[in-house]
């Protein structure tokens, strides 16, 4: 074994690792973009890339809010305005720019504000979301802020995207500065040890690391959005620190019971190894299961996600177990929990505990006692809390998911407090095969114009409002070869479920030729069906793969089946809470701005880890289980003993680890962006109720009522798993006797 010839070596290379992809990686999250939610072929993306390839007109909102006390008439107001029009339109890659002071009257007065004092100047930055954002940041620094009494802020989509990044950097850290202190002290109390506490930490950051690095690996061929690096360090410290527990309280485990060091790592590899191991892939695959949305944003999360599994897999197998030789007999020493024990006069563990006698042994003969009851009630409380899921309405993220200390907010609430005519509620309108001619265009153009909230729509020959032409002005820019397109003006929030109406209400009416329909409303639906129509294919593969691994793990087909009933009721009693503090703005919506709508992403995102993580903890429970299964009659009387003997086993260690894994999620809660506070609380609540409900209560009920049929399985199948079947002999299991003093303490 690698491990046990070269120790030494391993960890000298682990750190080399450490060192070269720190500084490898370090950098990737000032890189990468905050955006990647449009489908690539979706309607609205298609229009975006002939709006700007053709015409020069695409591209992401630019808003300047000029605000001054004493009117957006008076000569400071108009100076001021008149440096961020000539600012934009000397960029080179801002198109469309419009602004109250240059606007002819019939457009001026949907740029103005309804109190007089503020006007808005606007365009749109040409580029992706990887460069238009940086663009909208260095042409607006200089231009905001307070002058001459006048003051402009800068907001829109390009700002909200830059925004969005950097308060994901801040938040990146301030997480790891809240998680890692305080996992650590959890981790001291855990393993009584700041030594053995230290290996998790070793490991997690081995994983966080080797993550970034590969991260930045990736984004050199494909594109890959900022947030996947708050997965992969979620889940880096969370995983790293669950399978290292796991590792480090089996080896503990078999060395109490006389076996040593040796004997013990290499049994320990062969039982919690292999459990680990089956463990990462039921995550890895719930992860992968978001590469097959076609919105980067997924596929970068699960590049965050499978990359951090991987990593933690590998500290988990290699460099934990090489630090476990290297430190010998010192991983026990300094053991601080007699120590506070007697500082708050507790009493000490007895020498020698049965199993029975274990917390978690009671606990899980009283579910098997009551099975029934246990069942209906924990089952109807997951229900409940899953009805608001019925309720949930998904959309796209705008600026109000940023704090109020931000530009882009803030030119966002003047926007929504003083403008009737939200300038980011554009609607273009392509024809991108065969241009109407001028008589159908108009006509087309006077019937959009009479839709309620439709103040103007602007065509190539001209502005029509009401049903008539306003203004003969020639848009040139408008048609190109056999091309055209036109702009609707909308009074209309385009994130709003009227915004929504108002876009059915404009393809309805019959068009000349054929259209693509762009702007923020049609994003916004497009972001939904993008995730809607993948959605029963990542369900299917979900399924069945989590299926197959868990019959490879078990021989059983009644059991995987119990642990994806029993995963989808946690999960979505998640979900469901999640909408009704965040979108139903219960509780104070955690301190975020209510929107009245759930970030399309999030569901599935929290969903995809909760399901892994949910397997996680099956997986850690079953193997013990199945020890015990193996080595017994296999009568009814047994498969209970066996789950009361396999939940005393492994109870303590799934309890252990959620909790580390909980305060690993909760500091997610600290960011300032809306939606990344939302999965923060869903994670960590779903943890806790898969860890403390469903593991403790459901699952020995759930296996009580089945008995000897949880481990059922076709004779065929049967057969093959008899052949391939992935555990050791239970005769040499070395945890079949009482346990002892030093386990009950030492392996949680």
């Amino acid at each position: 074994m690698l491990v046990l010839r070269a120790p030494r070596a391993i960890l000298v290379v682990a750190l080399l690792f450490l060192v070269v992809a720190g500084g490898f990686g370090g950098s990737v999250i000032s890189q990468l973009p905050a955006g990647g939610y449009d489908p690539p072929n979706a309607e609205s993306s298609r229009a975006e890339r002939i709006l700007t390839e053709r015409f020069g007109a695409g591209g992401f909102s630019l808003v300047f809010a000029v605000t001054a006390p004493e009117g957006i008439d008076t000569p400071a107001a108009r100076t001021r305005a008149q440096s961020i029009s000539d600012a934009l339109t000397q960029s080179g890659y801002v198109n469309q720019v419009v602004s109250y002071w240059n606007s002819p009257p019939e457009e001026s007065a949907a740029l103005a504000g309804s109190d007089r004092r503020s006007a808005l100047v606007a365009g749109l930055v040409a580029g992706s979301d990887k460069d238009a954002m940086q663009r909208a940041h260095d042409l607006s620094a200089p231009l905001i802020g307070e002058r001459d009494g006048v003051t402009v802020t800068a907001g829109g989509q390009a700002m909200s995207l830059y925004e969005l990044n950097h308060q994901s950097q801040v938040d990146a850290v301030k997480m790891d500065m809240i998680a890692i202190p305080l996992t650590f002290l959890v981790m001291v109390w855990i393993f009584g040890s700041a030594l053995a506490a230290a290996v998790p930490m070793a490991v997690s950051m081995f994983a966080i690391v080797g993550t970034l690095a590969w991260l930045r690996i990736l984004f050199s061929f494909t594109d890959v959005a900022v947030f996947a690096v708050n997965i992969a360090q979620a889940l880096g410290l969370a995983l790293a620190i669950d399978y290292t527990l796991f590792i480090i309280s089996r080896f503990r485990e078999e060395k109490a019971a006389g076996s040593t060091p040796e004997q013990a790592l290499i049994r320990t590899m062969n039982t919690a190894g292999r459990t680990v191991a089956y463990s990462a892939l039921t995550v890895a695959v719930a992860m992968s299961v978001m590469l097959v949305f076609p919105m980067y944003f997924m596929r970068s999360l699960a590049f965050g996600g499978l990359g951090a599994i991987a990593f933690c897999l590998i500290g988990a197998l290699v460099v934990a177990p090489a630090a476990i030789i290297v430190l010998g007999d010192r991983l026990d020493k300094y053991d601080v929990r007699p120590a506070v024990r007697r500082l708050f006069r507790r009493p000490a563990v007895p020498v020698h505990t049965a199993p029975e006698n274990t917390a978690w042994y009671r606990v899980a003969m009283f579910a098997m006692r009551r099975a029934v009851p246990v069942i209906i009630v924990v089952s109807g409380l997951l229900a409940v809390l899953s009805l608001p899921l019925l309720g949930a309405r998904f959309g796209y993220p705008d600026d109000r998911a940023l704090p109020t200390s931000t530009q882009a907010r803030q030119t966002g609430d003047v926007l929504r407090a003083q403008f009737s005519v939200d300038s980011q509620g554009r609607v273009p309108i392509v024809f991108p095969d065969t241009a109407p001619q001028a008589p159908a265009l108009t006509d087309y153009a006077r019937r959009l114009s009479m839709i309620d909230g439709v103040t103007s729509v602007q065509t190539p020959t001209g502005i029509v409002a009401r049903g008539q032409v306003v203004s003969p002005r020639v848009v040139d820019a408008a048609a190109h070869g056999d091309s055209a397109y036109l702009t609707v003006q909308t009074t209309e929030d385009p994130f709003s479920e009227a915004g929504r109406a108002q876009l059915t209400e404009l393809k309805a009416v019959a068009a000349p030729e054929d259209t693509l329909f762009g702007g923020l409303v049609q994003r916004d639906l497009d972001a939904v069906h993008g995730i809607t129509d993948k959605l029963p294919l990542a369900l299917a593969l979900l399924i069945v793969a989590t299926f197959v691994l868990l019959f490879m793990m078990t021989g059983s087909v009644i059991l995987p089946i119990k642990a994806i009933v029993m995963n989808v009721l946690s999960l979505t009693a998640a979900i469901g809470v999640m909408v009704w503090v965040f979108q139903d703005f219960h509780l104070g919506g955690l301190g975020t701005t209510p929107i009245g709508r759930t970030v399309v992403t999030m569901p599935i995102l929290l969903g995809c880890m909760a399901f892994g993580l949910a397997m996680d903890y099956e997986v850690f429970v079953l193997s013990r289980i199945r020890e015990e299964w193996a080595r017994s009659g296999r009568t009814k009387a047994d498969s209970d003993r066996a789950v009361a003997l396999g939940l005393a086993r492994s109870g303590r260690i799934v309890t252990a680890a959620a909790t580390v894994m909980a305060i690993a999620f909760a500091a997610m809660m600290v960011s300032q962006v809306s939606f990344a506070r939302g999965l923060g609380f869903g994670l960590t609540l779903a943890v806790l109720m898969d860890a403390f409900l469903v593991r403790v209560l459901l699952v020995p009920a759930f296996m009580r009522v089945m008995g000897r049929a949880n481990w059922w399985a076709p004779k065929g199948l049967a057969r093959w798993h008899e052949r391939h079947q992935w555990t050791d002999d239970p005769k040499h299991d070395a945890t079949s006797g009482p346990i002892d003093s030093t386990v009950e303490r030492q392996s949680i």
